[in-house]
């Protein structure tokens, strides 16, 4: 069995014969109780589309799935609620709590950003738009509770016009306004950046390259070994 930090969930993941095991036990769980699960998993908005591939059900499954879990947890009086906008699905928690939120929400404000909020906030700025998983990537830590500080406090949005399944970033016009910049290619050394990130990725590029030509060839070694034997 191995550990897994993943998006601030510890994940427990069977290896070996144990790994069809967990999978039939997943199996037994109804769709509704395997869509809580996804959507506590994700913590974002996803599509009924995105539910089916996941759990290998068709989609009409996964919409009764959908209906069952929204109504269980109305019947239950449970703490979370799902929420449909569109075509898309998420866990949020119940109104009655709002009040509560709130307060939350005002002492997270009040707060100086800190230097991880910072790092995060410059990371949108010089590389947005940019998806989440990208962020996390570039710090090597999970970002999710910065970046939803900094939405909060109204300096950076959701890219809503992107179509990309990831949750993509980018500056607000008001963080722009109150750098008194009117576009991120005004941030200071933004085409020094721009040039250092380029180069980055072209190298590592490279490198996977190389390493694929270094597999091919090794395989083609092994191939006139067994030839010759």
């Amino acid at each position: 069995m191995i550990f897994i930090w993943k998006q601030g969930f510890l994940i427990l993941r069977n290896t070996g014969a144990k790994c069809d095991r967990m999978k039939t036990m997943s199996d037994i769980l109804p769709n509704s109780s395997r869509i809580e699960a996804l959507l506590f998993y994700k913590g974002e908005p996803v599509t009924l589309r995105f539910i089916s591939s996941a759990l290998n059900i068709s989609e009409e499954e996964a919409s009764l799935g959908v209906d069952a879990l929204e109504k269980a947890l109305l019947e239950t009086s449970r703490g979370i609620v799902l929420m449909k906008k569109g075509n898309e699905i998420m866990l949020a928690a119940t109104p009655a709590m709002g009040s509560v939120i709130e307060g939350i929400i005002k002492e997270e404000i009040s707060k100086d950003l800190g230097k991880a909020g910072l790092e995060t906030l410059a990371i949108v700025l010089y590389r947005g738009p940019i998806a989440r998983s990208e962020v996390n990537y570039i710090r090597g830590v999970n970002s999710n509770y910065i970046l939803r500080s900094l939405l909060v406090r109204g300096l950076i949005e959701k890219d809503e016009s992107s179509s990309s399944r990831s949750i993509i970033y980018q500056p607000t016009f008001e963080l722009l306004s109150y750098l008194g910049i009117s576009t991120v290619k005004d941030l200071p050394e933004y085409d020094v950046v721009e040039s250092s990130v380029k180069e980055f990725k072209d190298r590592e590029v490279a490198e996977e390259g190389e390493g694929d030509i270094h597999k091919n060839q090794n395989g083609s070694k092994d191939e006139i070994i067994n030839e010759k034997v």
